[in-house]
């Protein structure tokens, strides 16, 4: 089993395949998926050839990471994550802030796109990362008791907010490419996660106002998803 990475690679530009933007960190799956789709064909012929072709297309279709172009707004925060809002609510979560917090979850279906980026433009004052179980990603519990990796970021006038990685009962390998002490961007690609997931935002109460509703669908880095108070 696969486990974190928190990488000091600088996040990496997709790799273009015929023109389809694919995540540089899936080239190791594809290929080991080309070359299934040949043994099967090679034995099994067409049959074989099918199965393989379309196991293949699903794991192309998985890494893919299509270029987004953030919001003009200067207040907007933006997701983090491709996939649906199920969650929006005021929580005590005494790992990252000490009073009242604001969370937006968001689950990513294997058929989203898992490629994450920045929220918020600023430093990174700490990434953390916590072992732990692979429950179903959109269960409540999942956010204290899976395996995951937190971001804090703050910008130059101290907003700050939490960003989430939370490995899913099918995710095996959560993938970070920033470190404390970095400046990051809005839209940035920063990493993914492999093969269902979720990620967690975590605003102080009071600073933002959410824009988005459990059930709405959110493109990551474009989607607005609150707005600095």
């Amino acid at each position: 089993m696969e486990r974190n990475s928190v990488s000091q690679a600088a996040p990496l530009e997709p790799l273009r395949l015929f023109g389809l933007p694919l995540a540089r960190d899936g080239v190791p799956h594809i290929v080991a998926a080309f070359l299934f789709a040949v043994v099967l064909a090679i034995f099994y012929g067409l049959p074989g050839a099918l199965t393989g072709a379309v196991v293949f297309a699903l794991v192309v279709n998985f890494f893919r990471d299509p270029d987004r172009v953030p919001p003009n707004d200067p207040q907007a925060v933006v997701a983090p994550a491709d996939g649906k809002v199920i969650q929006v609510a005021e929580v005590h979560e005494p790992r990252f802030f000490s009073a009242p917090a604001t969370r937006v979850s968001i689950f990513m279906s294997p058929l989203d796109v898992h490629v994450n980026r920045v929220p918020w433009s600023g430093r990174v004052l700490d990434v953390r990362y916590n072992p732990g179980k692979f429950l179903r990603a959109f269960a409540d519990k999942a956010s204290l008791d899976n395996e995951q990796t937190a971001v804090h970021l703050a910008d130059s006038q101290g907003r700050e907010l939490w960003v989430v990685q939370i490995a899913g009962f099918l995710a095996r390998r959560i993938i970070c490419r920033v470190q404390p002490g970095e400046t990051v961007h809005r839209g940035q690609r920063y990493g993914m996660i492999l093969f269902g997931s979720r990620a967690d935002l975590y605003f102080p109460a009071g600073t933002v106002d959410v824009l988005v509703q459990v059930g709405e669908r959110t493109r990551a880095g474009e989607t607005i998803v609150a707005r600095w108070q």
